[in-house]
């Protein structure tokens, strides 16, 4: 049996948030960036009529992770990360992700460090069942 996944990426999100806690304010973060994967069925791209009603609209997705970015202080990437894919789970197109939130510069330098989850079809379907 082929299956075949198409996914959808969105690249360099700025999120306006606010993670960690700094002894020094010039040590903290300057930027926030989010890369998300999203794998969904083949048939919500490989589509044969161009209207929406055909298509995963990730609109609302964005828009939710806006709105959890903003929702406060994070003390952690790890934090923000869960809450996002909580709420991809919420979305049933959605059949495995990718995520990775990063963050930069750390300790002033020019580096970035990031946090990446990994959920395959079978992972995403179990996190799905528990929630």
């Amino acid at each position: 049996m082929m299956t075949m996944q198409a996914f959808i990426e969105l690249r360099d999100l700025k999120l306006s948030t606010k993670i960690g806690t700094f002894a020094v304010a010039s040590d903290a973060p300057k930027e926030h960036l989010l890369d998300l994967t999203l794998g969904i069925d083949a048939e919500l791209v490989l589509i044969e009529s161009d209207t929406m009603e055909h298509v995963f609209d990730y609109d609302p997705l964005v828009r939710d992770i806006d709105r959890l970015s903003r929702d406060g202080h994070y003390e952690t990437q790890e934090r923000l990360i869960t809450r996002i894919v909580k709420a991809c789970a919420a979305y049933s197109e959605i059949i495995s992700l990718d995520i990775n939130l990063r963050k930069g510069p750390v300790l002033n330098a020019s580096g970035s460090l990031s946090v990446r989850v990994n959920l395959d079809q079978a992972a995403f379907s179990a996190l799905r069942r528990e929630l």
